[in-house]
């Protein structure tokens, strides 16, 4: 194409190399009224769209450059927008035609994919391909211990983590992976290294997960105060960045206990869609969800789908929605669907599942922590789903938050009074759900459920009305693949190792213990 025919889309492409979105958005919509449906303007509105989060509106305009002229850069960003969406599977089928094994990136892309998807052996034959075609790219090897480190294969997901590491120093994420592993696997060399690391890197996408990793490397040491001060710094440097604000939870949450009584919930029932297939296992991150998915997941009639991501998504798509409608909190959105809107919404939730389902098995697990926040959402699309709701003690559950490398997506760990604030926050939601819709919640406690595990979950299951199975006390023994932190945890027998794990950290947790009150026990 010539652009000098174009000379608003030249200057829009300039403005959007050069990071000044808002002026190539401008330029470039200036540029469509002079030249409707012209697709290389299409298609740069869809790129800005996708990278403000504007996802569907993206989709839109991606789409309408796709059906003017064919394009493979447009085709690859309309599959990254929708993977962006979790529609996994639709993403997934447009990548397939575009996938090249000179374009190593894109392929790293489809085998995350399919690991989401449950698809891991398939993802590992791509990362082992492309391991060995561009063994200088640290990222692959990076991906590829995350899928090793998932199916259960440790020492070999640390082999991988250090030939990323050997290839770049300060790959924050690869020492976490090794960090994150349940046993001591650094030694002095390797906190050497991390120093050494810190000193140079730049990036918040490494320097903070290698305060964690150096974090962990100390707290195995016992050297509580210099862990803690690692543990701080790595967190500062992700709340310098992101500015949470954690009151607007605080206020969600109100808003949803003067919306949502039980009689404004008893008045919507109808709508949604009506199976009973759904478990979702709700919580906040590090409470032990893990460890009751693979229990619940060892049944026979249940099949364990780890952390889904499709009821974010679909909140996400509900928002950019809303948004331009003048709504501008989610439980006033939330509160306003229309009995379709609840219906389709609650179907579209299954169509997305199903491309992680492997059996017919009645029964699947979702268990996404932060949909504790997103539990009213849960209820008004997929009525008879069951919500189950695991607590770990305040302290401990917080701790673990404050010290574990997470995505900016948990923003409310990243200070000691926002992950407390959190907490309060979700005890309330429940508390407010109980009241409404008694029974509803069904409520495990982390401890006893350790402790006395057959009574604990006899009394679950009867609550869900699924008979008991005593494969249940045997979630050890299950081979499966499980993409969370807690990877190594679930394949072992019941043990007490992340009880108590705040109290070396007591003289510098004031700020966490103010936030939780009277949770603070």
């Amino acid at each position: 194409m010539n652009l000098h025919a174009f000379p608003l889309l030249a200057r829009a492409e300039q403005s959007f190399h050069a990071g000044r979105h808002d002026e190539a958005a401008r330029l470039a919509m200036a540029h469509q009224r002079q030249n409707p449906g012209e697709p290389r303007g299409l298609s740069l509105l869809g790129l800005l769209a996708t990278e403000t989060g504007a996802l569907y509106q993206g989709e839109i305009f991606l789409r309408r450059s796709l059906g003017a002229a064919p394009n493979r850069d447009t085709a690859l960003n309309l599959a990254r927008n929708l993977n962006q969406q979790s529609r996994l599977a639709e993403a997934l089928a447009l990548f397939e035609p575009l996938r090249s094994d000179s374009d190593p990136q894109t392929e790293v892309v489809v085998s995350l994919i399919l690991d989401k998807l449950g698809r891991h052996e398939e993802s590992r034959t791509i990362l082992e391909r492309m391991a060995k075609r561009y063994p200088d790219r640290p990222n692959i090897w990076l991906a590829y211990g995350h899928n090793l480190r998932f199916d259960g294969q440790t020492d070999k997901a640390i082999e991988a983590y250090r030939r990323a590491i050997a290839l770049q120093a300060d790959l924050g994420e690869a020492w976490w992976g090794i960090a994150s592993i349940k046993r001591k696997v650094f030694d002095a060399n390797d906190i050497a290294a991390m120093k050494e690391a810190i000193a140079v890197a730049v990036d918040a996408a490494n320097l903070a997960p290698l305060h964690f990793a150096l974090g962990r490397a100390l707290q195995a040491e016992q050297r509580y105060e210099e862990a803690f001060a690692h543990f701080a710094e790595a967190n500062a440097i992700w709340a310098r960045e992101l500015h949470y604000d954690s009151g607007q939870l605080s206020r969600e949450v109100e808003e949803s206990e003067r919306l949502f009584t039980a009689e404004a919930l008893n008045a919507s029932q109808g709508a949604g869609d009506p199976s009973s297939a759904p478990i979702f296992i709700v919580s906040l991150p590090r409470s032990g969800s893990t460890l009751l998915e693979q229990m619940l997941g060892s049944h026979p009639d249940i099949e364990p789908l780890g952390e889904l991501p499709h009821i974010p998504a679909l909140l996400r798509t509900m928002m950019e929605g809303a948004t331009r409608a003048g709504i501008r909190s989610v439980p006033e959105a939330i509160a306003r669907l229309s009995p379709q809107d609840r219906t389709g919404m609650g179907q579209e939730y299954l169509r997305r599942v199903q491309a992680h389902r492997k059996t017919e098995r009645p029964y699947f697990v979702d268990k996404m922590p932060h949909n504790w926040s997103n539990a009213l959402l849960l209820r008004q699309i997929l009525p008879n789903a069951h919500v189950v709701d695991i607590r770990r003690d305040a302290m401990t559950c917080c701790w673990s938050n404050f010290s574990h490398s997470f995505s900016r997506a948990h923003a409310s760990s990243f200070t000691l009074e926002g992950i407390g604030r959190a907490y309060v926050d979700y005890v309330r939601l429940m508390a407010h759900l109980d009241r409404a819709l008694p029974g509803w919640v069904k409520h495990v406690a982390y401890d006893e459920l350790i402790e006395r595990p057959e009574p604990v979950l006899r009394a679950l299951f009867e609550g869900l009305g699924i008979r008991f199975d005593e494969a249940v006390l045997r979630f050890h023994e299950a081979k499966r693949t499980v993409r969370t932190p807690s990877a190594e945890q679930v394949r072992r027998p019941l043990n007490r190792e992340g009880v108590g794990t705040w109290k070396p950290y007591e003289a510098w947790l004031g700020p966490l213990k103010a936030a939780l009150g009277e949770l603070a026990v």
